[in-house]
């Protein structure tokens, strides 16, 4: 019933106090046993667990194909009650070096009728320091332990660009001994100049930096993931491909919002990237060959738009705006669904 009450009630209230309201329920539902164990055994119902060899990059095994993508969860606060909803992997931030704002409200918009969000956020966040603090915390108790946790580092939005790889380090070193994976976010649309950094030059030293920094502070080789947009042309795109494979990264994430629309400011994100995902994936799976993993997100709402981005070439998936428009019992159904399909 969960879409009858968003299309009848929710979708008239105000889009970013709806999302303070649920991240809340879910953090609070999360963090109390009784209620994260009845989740789990109703919505969080997975089928079995992702195998495919690619994945054992991973620290730990992925339970389910489809997880939470960055711009939910920017703070952590919310881990332990999206894994008892049945996502399979949860990806929190963007976090930046710097605690910041964001944007001026009003930075989110709905659009039903295309079954998409339009959002300016600017990474809006307490600082990686604080979301680091939370993880450990997290990882403290075995339900923290056992979530396949990624964590999403962006620019801090008062550093010059030519100082940015210092700033993915210093975001780095506050989170990577926490995290499962780490990816590094050069393709939002709302950081003055960030998607410059999607240029080789520029994201090779980001890359490294934040490599180099991880392993130091985990003591491991941690997954390092590079997040591009859905605009970036054919040349773009086969460029960093080969970025990623020059530096033995583990692979990509594709793709972020969008700013190829007519809605007005900030990235749009749901059904209209459905497509454009799909070329992505293809042309991304294409360029690494057959080893480094794609995380891939755009218009997933059914199982089937699912098995079409694994079709593509994709190995994980990430959602964010069917999750909204569905609601609380959505993952884990596309999860089982998803599961039962290999």
């Amino acid at each position: 019933m969960y879409p009858q009450l968003y299309d009848g009630v929710l979708v008239h209230t105000d889009p970013e106090a709806a999302h303070h309201a649920a991240m809340v329920a879910i953090a609070l539902a999360g963090n109390t046993e009784p209620t994260r164990r009845a989740l789990k055994a109703s919505f969080g119902r997975l089928g079995t667990p992702v195998r495919n060899p690619r994945l054992l990059v991973f620290p730990r095994q992925i339970p389910g194909v489809l997880g939470l993508c960055a711009g939910m969860d920017k703070n952590a606060e919310a881990v332990l009650g999206m894994d008892a909803l049945g996502f399979g992997f949860v990806e929190v931030g963007t976090v930046t070096a710097l605690p910041q704002p964001g944007n001026p409200k009003p930075r989110v918009w709905r659009h039903p009728e295309l079954r998409a969000l339009r959002n300016q956020m600017g990474f809006n966040n307490e600082g990686a320091a604080v979301v680091g603090q939370r993880l450990r915390d997290l990882r403290r108790h075995p339900a923290g332990r056992a979530v396949v946790v990624g964590v999403n580092i962006g620019k801090s939005k008062v550093t010059p660009l030519a100082d940015a790889a210092a700033d993915y380090r210093a975001s780095t070193r506050e989170v990577a001994r926490w995290a499962d994976y780490l990816v590094v976010n050069v393709s939002s649309p709302n950081t003055p100049g960030l998607r410059e950094l999607q240029r080789v030059e520029a994201l090779r030293p980001i890359l490294e930096a934040v490599r180099d920094e991880a392993g130091r502070v985990a003591g491991r080789d941690l997954p390092v993931f590079v997040k591009i947009a859905p605009d970036l042309d054919e040349e773009g795109i086969v460029e960093i491909a080969a970025l990623v494979r020059e530096e033995g990264l583990a692979g990509v994430c594709a793709v972020n919002t969008t700013i190829a629309h007519d809605l007005g400011p900030g990235g749009l994100s749901g059904g209209p990237l459905r497509e454009r995902a799909l070329e992505v994936v293809a042309l991304v799976r294409r360029e690494l060959g057959p080893k480094p993993v794609i995380i891939a997100s755009g218009g997933i709402f059914m199982a089937e738009d699912g098995q079409a981005l694994l079709d593509s070439g994709a190995d994980l998936l990430q959602a964010y705006t069917a999750f909204v428009y569905e609601g609380p019992a959505w993952p884990g159904r596309v999860n089982r669904e998803l599961s039962r399909r290999t």
